[in-house]
């Protein structure tokens, strides 16, 4: 259930975000999700669709796209995929000096918004001209 407070970050983000343009709506949200954080795209999907209504980014599409989980062994070098669950130690050298290098994000990395003035026509003329 952590996704829920996760998606109220992202939410509020996106709603800064969309302020500050000036926008009047959301369409959509590029969010890049690490294999490592343990979060469940429905689950994210499901909270925002909730907690988005009455807001301008009801209805917006978000697309997740997956970061895959990446570490790094300090002592051989060794750079290897991580997945959960993560073993302790270097998978090619056995040190217990590894440092996770990808995979443990979660951030909007693009916002698509909507900032065109309803009141306006296609060329931007007032209604009726």
């Amino acid at each position: 259930m952590h996704e829920l407070a996760i998606t109220q970050g992202i939410l509020s983000v996106v709603l800064e975000a969309a302020e500050a343009a000036r926008a009047r709506r959301v369409l959509a949200i590029d969010l890049i999700v690490g294999a490592l954080t343990g979060y469940v795209d429905d689950s994210i999907r499901f909270y925002f669709d909730l907690l988005s209504q009455g807001t301008p980014a009801e209805g917006a599409i978000l697309r997740i796209r997956r970061e895959p989980g990446q570490g790094h062994c300090q002592t051989c070098g060794a750079t290897f995929q991580a997945e959960p669950p993560l073993c302790p130690t270097c998978p090619f050298c056995d040190s217990p000096q590894i440092q996770i290098t990808g995979g443990a994000r979660c951030f909007v990395e693009r916002i698509e918004v909507d900032d065109e003035d309803e009141h306006t026509g296609s060329e931007g003329d007032p209604p009726g001209e």
